[in-house]
C-alpha cells in the first residue's frame, strides 16, 4: 500500500477534540501517520503526489450499534458481503450485528461460525452481539462469559425485550460480575400486543392498533430502577417518546446508563405513514412531531448517547402486504449519516455534535478502539461533501434489501470516499 496525503480537508474527530482545516497521511501498513492542521503542503516531501480535499470533511468511519444481517438464515435479505457494501456507502466503517438469525446467536459454536463469515465476506469491522436468554425466548439467560472470551461485545435480544423482572435483576447482576455489555429494547410486551403503529390520531384514522408510549417508559423506568441494585453496564437501544426523556432525565443523576436514537425517530413522525406505508412500520414506532423535537432537545442536553441506523433489511414480499402483516423495519445504514446531516443543515444540533454521537460515543461504549483518528490507529474514515444535494432512490440502495422508508426523499451531505485499514473501498 502506497502512503496517502490528503490534505485541505475539514477534520472532524470528537475522540481527540479536533475540529479544525488539515490534513491526514496513511502510511504504508494502513495506519494513521499524522492528522491535523500540521499537515499541509508545506510539511509532506515535495516529490510525493497528494490530494486537494477543497476543504471537504474528513469524520473517523462511523460506528453503527443496532445492525441487523440475515446472515445466518436469512441471507436472501442481507449477507456480510452485501452489508459491507452498503455500510461502506454510507461512511460507516465498524457495525454490532444483532443476534436475531437463525440459527440465534446464543452459542460459542455460532459464534465462531459467524466470526468466520464475517472475516471472509466482510469488508468492515464486525462486532457480533449475542443474545441475552437462550433462543431469545426470555427464559433462560445466555452464557455470558463463554461468549465474552469469544469476542462477544455485548447482549441483547435485539427486537424483544426481557419482560420478566426477576430474570431482569439476575441479568444485570451477572453483566456486572462479568462486565458485560447490556442492550435492552424497551417495550412492555403486553402494553404493545398487537399495536403497529403509534397510539393516537393517525392510529385511529387508519384502523390501526397503537403502541403507547407507555410501554417503552415502564421498561425503562424498571430497568432503571433495577440498576440502582445492579450496576451493570447498560444501554437502551432506541427511545422514542417525549416520556422516555423524562424517564431518564430523572434518573441521569442517580445511575449510570446510555441511551440511544433510531436516526428514523429523529427524521419522521406519525404522520409520515400516510395511508398505510408499510416501509415505514417501524419498531420502536414512529411518534408524534412533539416527541420527534423532544429527542432532538435529549442530543443537545446530553441525554442521549447515540444515533443508529436500526438498519433491519427485509425483502420486498415481506413489506408488500397490508399494514398487520408486514414486516417491521426499514434499510438506513447508507443513509445513517446523511439524514442525521439534516439535523445540522436545519440548525438542530451542532455538527461536532453529531459526528460524536456516530463515532467516538458508540466506540466508548462499546470499549472498542474505533470511531478515533488517532495516529498509529487503523485509517477507518470517510470523506464527506456535507453540502451535496441528492435524492434517495429506492434502485440505488445498495443494501440487497431495497426496503427504504425515505425513498424520494430530499438530502444534503453525502459520502464521497470510505477508507478501511487505509484502503480505499468506496467512491462515488
Amino acid at each position: 500500500m502506497k502512503k496517502k496525503y490528503l490534505l485541505n480537508a475539514n477534520i472532524i474527530d470528537p475522540h481527540n477534540s479536533i475540529e479544525e482545516i488539515g490534513g491526514l497521511i496513511v502510511n504504508e501498513e494502513g495506519k494513521i501517520e499524522a492528522i491535523g492542521k500540521k499537515v499541509n503542503k508545506n510539511n509532506i516531501p515535495s516529490r510525493e503526489k497528494f490530494i486537494d480535499l477543497k476543504e471537504k470533511y474528513i469524520f473517523p468511519g462511523l460506528v453503527d450499534m443496532r445492525v441487523f444481517v440475515g446472515e445466518p438464515g436469512y441471507e436472501y435479505k442481507e449477507n456480510f458481503k452485501t452489508l459491507s457494501n452498503a455500510a461502506i456507502a454510507g461512511g460507516v466503517t465498524s457495525v454490532v450485528t444483532m443476534p436475531n438469525t437463525t440459527p440465534v446467536i446464543d452459542n460459542v459454536s455460532i459464534v465462531d461460525f459467524l466470526k468466520r463469515r464475517g472475516r471472509d465476506k466482510a469488508k468492515i469491522n464486525i462486532f457480533p452481539a449475542a443474545s441475552l436468554t437462550k433462543n431469545l425466548e426470555g427464559t433462560n439467560m445466555s452464557e455470558f462469559g463463554l461468549l465474552k472470551k469469544k469476542g462477544i461485545i455485548g447482549f441483547t435480544d435485539g427486537t424483544k425485550t426481557i419482560q420478566n423482572t426477576r430474570l431482569m435483576a439476575r441479568i444485570m447482576r451477572s453483566a456486572y460480575d462479568l462486565d458485560c455489555l447490556i442492550m435492552q429494547h424497551a417495550e412492555d410486551f403486553e402494553l404493545s400486543k398487537n399495536g403497529m403503529v403509534n397510539d393516537g390520531i393517525i392510529a385511529t384514522k387508519l384502523g390501526l392498533q397503537g403502541i403507547p408510549d407507555l410501554a417503552e417508559k415502564v421498561i425503562i423506568e424498571r430497568d432503571l430502577t433495577l440498576l440502582e441494585d445492579f450496576n451493570c453496564r447498560y444501554h437502551i437501544s432506541q427511545i422514542s417518546s417525549s416520556k422516555s426523556v423524562d424517564a431518564i432525565n430523572q434518573k441521569k443523576e442517580v445511575v449510570d446508563f446510555t441511551t440511544g436514537v433510531s436516526i428514523n425517530n429523529l427524521s419522521l413522525n406519525e404522520n409520515d405513514v400516510g395511508d398505510f406505508r408499510t416501509f415505514l412500520k417501524l419498531s420502536p414506532p414512529l411518534r408524534t412531531e412533539d416527541d420527534r423535537v423532544s429527542l432532538i432537545k435529549a442530543i443537545n442536553k446530553d441525554l442521549i448517547d447515540v444515533i443508529v441506523s436500526d438498519h433491519k433489511p427485509e425483502d420486498e414480499e415481506s413489506k408488500r402486504l397490508t399494514f398487520s402483516q408486514a414486516a417491521t423495519g426499514a434499510s438506513g445504514i447508507e443513509t445513517l449519516l446523511p439524514l442525521s446531516l439534516e439535523l445540522f443543515h436545519n440548525g438542530s444540533v451542532k455538527l461536532f455534535k453529531i459526528i460524536e454521537l456516530l463515532t467516538s460515543n458508540p466506540a466508548k461504549i462499546l470499549k472498542i478502539n474505533k470511531g478515533n483518528l488517532s495516529i498509529g490507529n487503523d485509517a477507518d474514515f470517510c470523506i464527506v461533501d456535507i453540502y451535496k444535494p441528492w435524492i434517495v432512490k429506492k434502485e440505488k440502495i445498495v443494501s440487497k434489501s431495497k426496503n427504504t422508508c425515505i425513498d424520494d426523499k430530499k438530502l444534503q451531505g453525502q459520502v464521497i470516499n470510505t477508507f478501511v485499514k487505509g484502503e480505499e473501498l468506496f467512491k462515488i
